[in-house]
């Protein structure tokens, strides 16, 4: 299998996965996203040497992964291009912050070293709880909650037509991929000379479908709101939902539960 083709079957596995059934499938989209950008908040808030505090957020992921079934793994495995780069955001803190915090034994570790793992670990955290949210709900479903939650049109569907002309524009280069190798079989890749007549009539074979894809969704009844997508009322089960989230967030983030379970062990 080519990689564009790869990758357009694990563009629809998102899909896949965001159809399936469990208690945080069921819930409403609005409540998923706004515990979503609760709990990115706080893990953003946490000061840059309290790494020992922020570890215990992690438990909060980690339950969503089991509860909806979604495999951590899975995460990972699809996010693994996005990660280095959010880790190598503070690959230089060592050099600025060379003042040591902490001593473990007789090793000396500076606070630029923390902040180093502290900042990897918010990007690492930020990204986990996004993954759930998107292989939980559908996209039209949380663009539906963004305007519920009065977020300009214009940005939400410019947001739902990317979302859909990647996985157009992927089945374009693949189509047009086989059809240069089917006439060069025995070339390696594409020619350098070739590119920038590939990447025009890729261009124009994308807008075409486009525009297909665009009229379709207008014969559909769109009309910037989203209200094929279904988005049911709220229940008693999703605000206990949003209440339980916001209270453990708090916890996690005002009170040094690493330090309490440390010294219950000790």
């Amino acid at each position: 299998m080519k990689k564009i083709d790869h990758a357009i079957v694990e563009f629809k596995e998102m899909d896949e996965m965001a159809n399936r059934a469990s208690p945080i499938h069921d819930l409403n989209p609005m409540v998923k996203l706004i515990a979503t950008i609760a709990y990115i908040f706080f893990v953003v808030s946490f000061d840059k040497y309290d790494l020992n505090g922020l570890i215990i957020m992690v438990l909060y992921p980690i339950a969503m992964f089991e509860v909806s079934g979604t495999s951590i793994g899975a995460c990972f495995y699809k996010l693994r291009f996005v990660i280095p780069l959010v880790c190598a955001v503070g690959l230089f803190n060592p050099f600025f912050d060379k003042a040591t915090l902490i001593s473990i034994g007789n090793v000396a570790v500076s606070g630029g070293v923390i902040s180093m793992l502290t900042l990897m670990l918010k990007g690492v955290l930020c990204i986990m709880e996004s993954f759930v949210l998107v292989a939980t709900t559908s996209f039209d479903s949380i663009c539906s909650a963004l305007r519920r939650l009065h977020i300009p049109g214009f940005i939400v569907t410019l947001l739902l037509l990317t979302y859909r002309y990647i996985s157009v524009m992927m089945e374009e280069v693949s189509i047009m991929t086989d059809a240069y190798m089917l006439r060069a079989p025995n070339q390696k890749g594409i020619q350098f000379s070739a590119w920038g007549s590939f990447l025009g009539q890729l261009l124009l074979r994308s807008m075409d479908r486009a525009e297909d894809l665009y009229s379709s969704m207008q014969l559909r009844g769109f009309s910037g709101e989203f209200l094929y997508a279904g988005l049911k009322p709220l229940s008693w089960k999703d605000i206990l939902f949003l209440l339980l989230s916001l209270m453990i967030f708090a916890l996690f983030r005002f009170v040094d539960i690493t330090s309490f379970i440390g010294q219950l062990v000790m």
